[in-house]
């Protein structure tokens, strides 16, 4: 039995770590350095240097099984050891099946036998072909339909969680696990074999039909429409219309992926997420069609219950729009992979103040700070006209955003899922002010004298008097929201940070500083108020 699960506090999920809350503050490596414990070792000094409390890091079916029925597990074996050594919580990432809705990590043996391991036919009867959408770019995947690569693929993750029961549940190391990555399939929006022509030709399951009937109040639009134009039983282009690909690729790849993941959880039931390549808006077979996308949430909802998040990956510039779509169920946000430029540390700010996350976790982190590679200049979309985006997030920066919250997250938890909680963000103009009952705060992020524009604002309540406030490039006032006692006075001003859940004051502050309460760097505050007529 695990101590690590996720549960809901005052209306929003908490995961729980050892029967203690905890937010994980995380950076996801870069695909390969995993695959060596030695190499490691100096991302684990970045991870330091940025002041991460976890890591997220792949574990690959072709090393894990490298012959069929024969598991080798000593790189799991040293890689969370290295964890524990070096004072950090895992996110697993399980790449088998799919990665980047390719099969690049499948085992040798899975590859190599196309007859017992199928291929999904983008194209009737090809088990390969170039995207001449994408440069020509080669691709090939495994079959969503194949029974054996999913018996296959969930008997390896399931001696991986066994394994890792056995060896890691009293230290409790490793806290969740990812299913496979970026699922789906590219470059058409179903599958083409004669099989899948025979199924997507066939009724759909009729319990399918009536939970989508009957979840349409949450979709996109446009599934909206196909699900309630849709006849009521019939083949799947019958009864989903214009969406009936996406979604037959969308009902098979989420049920393989809970396969996997219900084997997993038998052995040992640590949270498990699924990880999405946004849309974007493009069309079914731009990006990897039938994964665990919003516009398919429903289908994910109903065909993977074992999926306990589906967490977006995010270098999109409308960063914020996409952290509303795939909360606006009510789902927790969990980001296991964002961009490194200088909007990453303010957005960490914010995903915690705001939508009170789960994770935040830049990927590449060990390049942060670096000059952006081509591609990942293609990624971040830097040829804007916005500086942040172009600009490197500073080391030290960061490193203070993320030590902060750490230090703060006894305090945090205990606000989650409540008002006590906000933040503001210089992404979004609209938002200036933050109320807390009989006080509430401007904040001013787009100010001419303040010289950086990537600003963020952060403010707990403690207590009806007290307040916390992380502000980074802005500026602040106070207000009384009682129309007996409109006058607000500052009863303390202190500067400071916390030490093992305890308040460190490092400045009162007083005359001046109350009344120029602007902030070029990062800084923490605690403040008292007092309300009179």
């Amino acid at each position: 039995m695990s101590s690590t699960y996720i549960t809901e506090q005052n209306g929003k999920k908490m995961l729980m770590v050892g029967e203690k809350p905890f937010i994980m503050l995380a950076g996801e490596v870069h695909n390969s350095n995993s695959s060596s414990v030695e190499y490691m070792e100096q991302v684990y000094d970045k991870a330091d240097a940025l002041g991460l409390n976890s890591l997220l890091i792949p574990v690959t079916w072709e090393l894990v099984e490298p012959k069929e029925g024969e598991f080798d597990f000593s790189l799991v074996d040293g890689l969370i050891a290295q964890a524990k050594r070096r004072g950090k919580k895992l996110g697993l990432l399980w790449f088998g099946a799919w990665k980047n809705a390719q099969c690049y990590y499948a085992p040798e043996w899975v590859k190599t036998d196309l007859e017992r391991f199928k291929r999904a036919q983008v194209e009737k009867g090809k088990n390969f072909i170039r995207r001449q959408d994408f440069y020509g770019m080669p691709y090939t995947t495994l079959s969503y339909l194949c029974e054996e690569t999913k018996q296959a693929d969930a008997r390896a993750f399931s001696a991986l969680m066994r394994h890792i029961r056995e060896i890691d549940c009293e230290s409790q190391t490793v806290i969740t696990v990812q299913v496979e990555n970026e699922t789906g399939l590219m470059a058409s929006a179903r599958e083409h074999s004669d099989e899948a022509d025979t199924l997507f030709s066939s009724k759909v399951p009729q319990e399918f039909v009536i939970y989508m009937k009957l979840h349409t109040d949450t979709m996109v639009p446009d599934v909206k429409q196909a699900v309630e134009n849709g006849a009521a039983e019939g083949t799947w282009e019958e009864v989903f219309g214009d969406c009936a690909g996406e979604i037959f690729s969308a009902y098979y790849t989420a049920a393989y992926v809970n396969t996997v993941a219900a084997a997993g959880k038998k052995e040992y039931s640590l949270p498990m997420t699924a990880n999405c390549w946004l849309d974007k808006g493009g069309a079914p077979g731009t990006y990897p069609t039938g994964g665990p996308v919003s516009r398919m949430m429903e289908v994910w909802s109903y065909c993977a219950p074992e999926i306990d998040v589906i967490a977006p990956d995010i270098y999109v510039q409308n960063f914020l729009e996409i952290c509303d779509e795939y909360t606006r169920r009510n789902t927790p946000l969990f980001i296991p992979e964002c961009a490194t430029h200088s909007y990453a540390g303010p957005r960490e700010v914010y995903c915690i103040g705001h939508y009170h996350a789960l994770c935040y976790s830049p990927f590449g982190f060990e390049d942060m700070g670096e000059p952006f590679s081509a591609t990942q200049s293609y990624l971040f979309g830097v040829d804007v006209e916005d500086p942040a985006l172009k600009t490197p997030m500073d080391v030290e920066e960061y490193r203070w955003y993320t030590r902060t919250l750490h230090e703060m997250m006894p305090l945090l938890a205990e606000k989650y899922g409540t008002s006590d909680l906000q933040a503001v963000s210089c992404e979004r103009k609209e938002e200036d002010k933050m109320l807390f009952g009989t006080f509430g705060f401007q904040i001013a992020l787009d100010s001419p004298v303040v010289a950086r524009k990537d600003g963020v604002c952060l403010i707990l309540k403690e207590s009806e008097d007290t307040f916390y406030l992380l502000i980074h490039a802005g500026a602040f006032g106070y207000f009384s929201t009682d129309a007996d006692r409109p006058n607000v006075d500052v009863l303390s001003f202190e500067e400071g940070h916390f030490e093992q859940g305890a308040w460190m004051m490092e400045r009162r502050l007083n005359g001046d500083e109350v009344v120029n309460t602007m902030y070029q760097e990062p800084t923490l505050l605690k403040i008292r108020l007092f309300a009179y007529r």
